[in-house]
This record gives structure tokens, C-alpha cells and sequence, in this order.
């Protein structure tokens, strides 16, 4: 090859390389590396799917996902009462990643398991309320009870001659009629189950007289007929079924036996943390969609301040130790 043109090409080469290494116009440049994806954040739920509490978690959860940039994962921990999903979380790092979604069985386990190794309100830090939840007064078609004052004439007439069931020791089921009982002075036998789904069938099937249940669980036995409803926990009635009337009309002092749900942290969460957690829950609360899905299930979208949440942990759980002492309820 010729001198001459072996420098142009050798001039070639070099311009064609200089043009490679040269900035692109900003239009044309590639965007930076996404930073890595974080560790997912765990929402632990300590009792099984399908509960109203893993209903709050699975509603939350994508949404959360979604505004904090990272993966969140419904993790169920049943067991023990929901001790066992609890101490999961109490024992997790402090670090924004372990979040407990949970019920006020939370302060009733308190009072039930005095030798738990941990203290739910003291080893958690709250983040918000999420929901309050009514229970429904039910009987079965069996036992021939219709109403309220009925129920109650019934069982001072035969003390012990009725019996109730409940999911199991310390569940909201079984302290809401303890409460009852205490406030009417009745006696009315406890048969607990484990878990509600045998409950119901039994109580469907006349072999127990009645039972405290969620709207969500009870409501479409008594839509059908198949389950007499006395009354509702709450102060007014229930918009799903407007034709039950609330228990504070039998007069009987403070009957508030309505459920919490929310959520909480490891103690020691950085405060920051806690505030970011709650706003974005705040905005979630107050969607449509969520409420729609709460509402259907007979929960009411709720939120609230860390330090609203904590003093009314704080209430009841002392208000639930004394119905626990003052009827000598004793854990299974």
C-alpha cells in the first residue's frame, strides 16, 4: 500500500475512535444504572390467610410498594394466639423492614400470657391505626333466641345451661362475651375452637347456642336466615345490616367491644421512619378502592398519629386486664 494512503487511513482510525469516546448529545445519551433494588419490607400478619387482618395487609402492601420504591411481602406467622408472628417482629431489626399488621388481640395476649418473654406494648413501636372492626351478637336457629333481652332472661333463668364459642382463648370472640357476661351478671358456657371456621360450622349446625363473629364472617348467614342476629358491638348500627340494633340499648354500662386493627414497628424504629410509614398509610387509608374493599368486609378505614395509636393501645390493654381478671380467664 502507498505511503500516502496508508497515513489516511491510519487518520481514519483515529478520528473514528476520537468521535466513539466524545460525550453523545444529552438527548442521545443512555440514562444512569438504577440504583439496587432494597430488601424487601416484610408485613407480617400472625394469624392465617383470609382473615380481616391479611385482608388489611394484602391492601396495603402493593400500595406501600409502590410510593417507599422497594418490595413488600405479606409474610403470615399463625400461631400461639398471634404471639408467634408478634415476637417475630419484636425481634426484628429496628430498621423499617419488619412490620406487624395486627388486631387488639395484641393487648389481650398481653393480659392472657404474662410470661411471654416480651411486652407487646412496650417492644413495639406504633405506626397507625389502620381500621376499626364491629362484631356481631349471633345465635343459632336451634336455640330459638331472637333477641337480646331474650338471651339474656335465658341465661339467668339456667345459669350455664347456654354455651358460646370462640375461635379460641384471648381472641376479641371470646373477651367480648366475657365482657357481656360480666356487665349482665349472666353465666353462659365457653367452648373454644381452634380457629373460626369450625366454630361457625358448629353454631350453624345447632351444636353451640351462640357466638360473637365478625360482620365479614357473619353476614351472610344472616342475610340467608341461617343465624339470628341480637346485636352489634358498636354505638350505631352497621350500614350492612341497619336492622341490628347496637347492645348499648340493654343498658348495661360500657359494653365497647369494637376491634382495632394496625399497624407497628420493632421498638427503637428511627421516628423518621415511623412518620414516612404513616403519612404513606395515611394517603393509602383514604383511597377509594381500599375503602370500598374495607367497607365490604365491614371495616371502617381509620388512621391515625403514632402517638394517638399508642394511648389507645395504652387504654386498652389496662381496660382488657381487667375483664380478664375480674372473670378469671385463663389461656388454653
Amino acid at each position: 500500500m502507498p505511503t500516502c494512503n496508508l497515513q489516511r487511513t491510519r487518520r481514519s482510525l483515529i478520528l473514528a475512535a476520537c468521535a466513539l469516546a466524545a460525550p453523545w448529545p444529552a438527548a442521545a445519551q443512555t440514562a444512569p444504572p438504577a440504583p439496587a433494588t432494597q430488601a424487601p419490607l416484610r408485613l407480617i400478619v400472625p394469624f392465617t390467610p383470609g382473615t380481616g387482618i391479611d385482608l388489611i395487609a394484602r391492601q396495603i402492601g402493593p400500595r406501600l410498594a409502590e410510593r417507599l420504591g422497594r418490595p413488600v411481602v405479606v409474610d403470615n406467622r399463625a400461631g400461639a394466639s398471634g404471639n408467634l408472628g408478634t415476637e417475630a417482629v419484636v425481634r426484628a431489626p429496628a430498621d423499617g423492614s419488619t412490620l406487624l399488621v395486627t388486631v387488639n388481640t395484641l393487648v389481650m395476649n398481653r393480659a392472657l400470657f404474662p410470661k411471654l418473654g416480651f411486652d407487646a406494648v412496650k417492644d413495639l413501636e406504633p405506626v397507625s391505626l389502620t381500621s376499626w372492626g364491629q362484631l356481631l351478637l349471633v345465635t343459632s336457629k336451634a336455640s330459638g333466641i331472637t333477641t337480646a333481652a331474650e338471651l339474656l332472661a335465658r341465661a339467668k333463668a339456667r345459669p350455664g345451661a347456654l354455651n358460646y364459642a370462640s375461635p379460641g382463648a384471648g381472641t376479641p370472640h371470646h373477651l367480648a362475651m366475657e365482657l357481656l357476661k360480666s356487665r349482665a351478671k349472666i353465666f353462659i358456657t365457653h367452648i373454644p375452637y381452634r380457629g373460626t371456621a369450625q366454630a361457625v360450622t358448629d353454631i350453624l349446625g345447632g351444636q353451640v347456642d351462640l357466638m360473637f363473629l365478625p360482620i365479614h364472617v357473619a353476614l351472610q348467614h344472616v342475610k340467608t336466615g341461617r343465624l339470628n342476629a341480637l346485636g352489634i358491638s358498636s354505638d350505631k348500627p352497621h350500614a350492612l345490616l341497619p336492622e341490628v340494633p347496637p347492645l348499648r340499648a340493654l343498658n348495661l354500662g360500657d359494653l365497647d367491644m369494637d376491634m382495632w386493627y394496625g399497624v407497628l414497628a420493632p421498638a427503637g424504629t428511627p421516628r423518621a421512619l415511623l412518620e414516612r410509614l404513616n403519612a404513606e398509610l395515611r394517603d393509602i387509608l383514604a383511597l377509594p378502592e381500599v375503602r370500598a374493599a374495607f367497607e365490604t368486609q365491614g371495616m371502617s378505614p381509620a388512621h391515625s398519629s403514632a402517638d394517638e395509636f399508642r394511648r389507645l393501645i395504652a387504654r386498652d390493654a389496662e381496660r382488657w386486664a381487667q375483664v380478664v381478671q375480674s372473670q378469671g380467664i385463663k389461656a388454653d
